[in-house]
């Protein structure tokens, strides 16, 4: 029995020092996470409830609000029954059975589709993982498939996401929960490598942030899976689903308006192009540092999708005709953002792969590590994200002045960025030491060229 106790002890040993106890919150911690799981869905229902015909526009009509809150205060409440009517009103069986064949149909395409495998990061157990990447090929497959259905039976029969849309957030919010419970319990399990930052021991906080770091069922990696496939492409439907409900009110898809184009044409743009350069994404500090919890299952498969759509369901019932100066305007915008976020991450991807076709200057840090100092990473830490919040701004433009509300993708996702930035701060300097500040002296510029 000795021997077998001291193999134990010695495999505890390595379990600690491969996944140490994170000492450290995010988020103002366990509290802070808890308000988090409860807030994001109340937004993603809000940003409903709050911009739709349904409540008489966008914002609601809050007079309506107002005096249903008098009545109550003045006669008994049925809690039963509001409860009740409530989940009647946020459930949709059959959006729930269509969003679990389409999950469905999404691993399906990863099984069978080809694909070249990539190979990610080395990790901290000297593991590197390899991830078949074909996330494009599904898109092409299923937009095949959605154009044919539309061509063979017109515009109406692809509206259903725009009339279900309440039913298809609960159920993609069920499946991120689903999830997130799944890994969280076969973090457990021995020989998992876990993320350094949610290994608290807390329960909440280890849930939400994510315990493990690349949770798999075999070959299939369910982090890198969700980031594009569910998430992306199911915005993209999103989008089209909402074009087609504006063809459907004003007789046809001549009559879309140049509006609706612009959203559709810059979201899908932007997405097709995310999911061509799927390598990439294994480079990502979502990839590489961070577990899958509820936090990024909840973001990826509900907050992406039914968020990021906001300004082409509004400009369904808000239907909006600029005119060709103001339409070029928000498209050279677009594409300008484009640009500078794809050239900028070319160059990182092409560096980290041993490439360095432009000659770019960088810094070798103690670690033996690379920081690019010309170029687009000459310019900012982030070039990219600059890129992207042009992206984001043209995609709302379009909307009009009418309400914030349409607003809010921009709005969040700077706060995302800068928050992301902070991170990657704190991050680097921990990983760098006395090279991070000299990096950051011949950089000085964290987003935005001699602005921030």
């Amino acid at each position: 029995m000795a021997p077998l106790r001291t193999k134990q002890k010695d495999s505890k040993e390595e379990h600690s020092v491969l996944n140490p106890r994170t000492t450290s919150y995010e988020f103002s911690g366990p509290w802070g996470t808890f308000f988090i799981m409860l807030v994001v869905p109340i937004i993603i229902y809000g940003l409903y409830f709050g911009c739709s015909e349904e409540t008489g526009g966008c914002p609601p009509n809050l007079s309506l609000a107002i005096s249903s809150i008098a009545t109550i205060g003045t006669q008994s409440v049925d809690v039963a029954g509001i409860t009740s009517k409530l989940w009647g009103k946020l459930w949709d069986a059959e959006a729930m059975l269509y969003y679990l064949a389409w999950y469905l149909f999404c691993v399906i395409c990863w099984a069978v589709l080809p694909g070249e495998y990539v190979e990610g990061r080395p990790m901290r157990n000297g593991q590197v993982k390899r991830y078949k990447a074909n996330a494009f090929q599904t898109f092409l497959l299923s937009l095949a498939l959605a154009s044919a259905y539309i061509i063979q039976f017109g515009p109406d029969s692809f509206t259903f996401v725009y009339h279900k849309w309440v039913g298809f957030i609960t159920a993609s919010i069920i499946m991120a929960f689903i999830q997130a419970g799944f890994v969280y319990v076969m973090s457990f399990r021995p020989g998992k490598l876990l993320a350094l930052g949610g290994n608290t021991g807390n329960h909440v906080y280890d849930f939400f942030i994510g315990r493990e770091l690349n949770p798999s069922i075999g070959s299939f990696d369910i982090k890198s899976f969700n980031e594009l496939r569910p998430s992306l492409i199911t915005w993209a439907f999103i989008d089209i689903s909402m074009a087609c409900e504006q063809a459907v009110r004003r007789g046809g898809w001549g009559n879309v308006t140049d509006s609706m184009w612009i959203v559709l044409i810059g979201q899908i743009w932007y997405i097709g192009d995310a999911l061509w350069n799927e390598p990439a994404l294994f480079t990502t500090m979502d990839i590489i540092s961070d577990g899958f919890g509820y936090m990024l299952s909840v973001g990826v498969l509900s907050w992406i999708p039914f968020t990021f759509s906001v300004q082409a369901r509004y400009l369904v019932f808000r239907q909006r005709e600029l005119g060709h100066l103001v339409s070029g305007m928000i498209l050279l915008m677009h594409f300008v953002g484009y640009w500078i976020f794809r050239e900028s991450n070319n160059e990182k991807n092409e560096f980290r792969n041993g490439k360095n076709p432009k000659n770019l200057k960088f810094l070798t840090t103690n670690s033996g590590s690379k920081l690019l100092i010309s170029g687009w990473w000459g310019l900012s830490r982030h070039p990219n994200y600059l890129g992207d919040l042009l992206m984001a701004l043209s995609w709302s433009l379009p909307t009009g002045f009418e309400t914030p509300i349409t607003y809010f993708y921009i709005t969040y996702f700077t706060i995302l960025l800068v928050h992301r930035e902070r991170r990657d701060d704190d991050h680097c300097a921990k990983k760098y030491r006395d090279d991070w500040k000299k990096y950051k002296a011949l950089v000085p510029y964290k987003i935005v060229p001699y602005v921030y």
